[in-house]
């Protein structure tokens, strides 16, 4: 089973992308603030944390930059789930370090298949280093 952390200060987006992964059978864990994500990532390690990039105290940016940096979380598959999408916004989050980036609101149709492809296509490289 897939298993995605959801980091959103916004109880309403937080708790949509957790509904509709949860009914496509993802199992997800829940964070509201950097801090909580933090340390939720000492304690277990999912296959993608999907992260808002507008939190208030450490946005997604620092977060992002953070979790690369420390050994645990360096190949940790990031994405950026940000209702920020004007032109440019998608290359600042790339170097910011996040791996891939959807944007808000959510197309519930195409949601889960988009998740599910980031995270194979991680395992794809994984198993391409092994």
């Amino acid at each position: 089973m897939n298993r995605v952390l959801v980091v959103d200060d916004n109880v309403i987006n937080l708790k949509l992308a957790c509904d509709i992964l949860e009914r496509e059978n993802f199992d997800v864990i829940r964070a509201t603030s950097a801090n909580e994500a933090i340390a939720i990532l000492e304690e277990d390690i999912p296959d993608l944390v999907l992260l808002d990039i507008g939190m208030p105290g450490m946005d997604g940016y620092m977060l992002t930059q953070k979790l690369k940096s420390m050994e645990k979380t360096r190949d940790l598959k990031i994405v950026a789930l940000t209702a920020s999408a004007m032109k440019g916004d998608d290359s600042k989050a790339f170097k910011a370090g996040f791996d891939g980036y959807l944007t808000k609101p959510i197309d519930t149709r195409n949601f889960c298949s988009s998740v599910r492809n980031f995270i194979n296509a991680e395992k794809e490289n994984k198993s391409k280093k092994k």
